[in-house]
């Protein structure tokens, strides 16, 4: 299963791509999970209701895990609850994904140690993460990184986002997935200029 975090004002359009291309071509079921199951209103107004709590998160389940980016992640610190499931989904090597202000989040929660990742940029994460930022040798500025199942995205990059998710769980060939964020990223099908 496809689990993604849905808290209060998240960046409901970020991880829109892979939702819908995991699901569609990996067969993938998505969960939503929030702190509650009360509903849950997205920063573009949609509002969801959450299909299971963190607490109720069974690691076997979790095919991979999607932190979307919102405005919380820069204003306030990670819930222990999520962060709680967070690393224990890192420790038992499920793939986990965050973009734009969740790459904040997941800094914050020591997940980025020793790993290749990026963010909105080197001075974004600085100023979002005191004192604890300490990663810039290993930040790379492109739309999307992956480095041991975790994957990072520029809130600009939902694209590569997604096509990162895809490899990460073998959806679709290295040829289709090359296409697919072509057409994405150029809005253009092939063959039409």
């Amino acid at each position: 299963m496809l689990f993604r975090s849905v808290v209060e004002g998240f960046a409901d359009w970020e991880p829109a791509h892979a939702v819908a291309e995991l699901r569609r071509h990996g067969q993938y079921r998505v969960e939503s999970v929030g702190l509650t199951l009360a509903p849950v209103q997205s920063m573009g107004g949609i509002r969801v209701l959450p299909s299971r709590t963190v607490t109720e998160v069974d690691p076997a389940e979790v095919a991979v895990f999607i932190l979307p980016g919102g405005d919380r992640w820069e204003n306030s610190p990670v819930e222990p609850e999520i962060a709680q499931l967070v690393k224990r989904l890192d420790a038992q090597h499920v793939p986990l994904a965050a973009i734009c202000a969740a790459t904040v989040a997941v800094s914050r929660m020591g997940l980025l140690r020793g790993r290749r990742h990026t963010s909105n940029g080197l001075e974004y994460l600085r100023s979002h993460v005191p004192p604890g930022y300490s990663e810039a040798a290993n930040y790379v500025d492109v739309p999307a990184v992956r480095d041991r199942g975790l994957i990072t995205a520029s809130g600009l990059g939902d694209v590569e986002f997604a096509r990162e998710l895809l490899e990460e769980l073998s959806v679709l060939s290295a040829e289709d997935r090359a296409a697919w964020a072509t057409i994405f990223r150029s809005a253009r099908l092939p063959g039409t200029g």
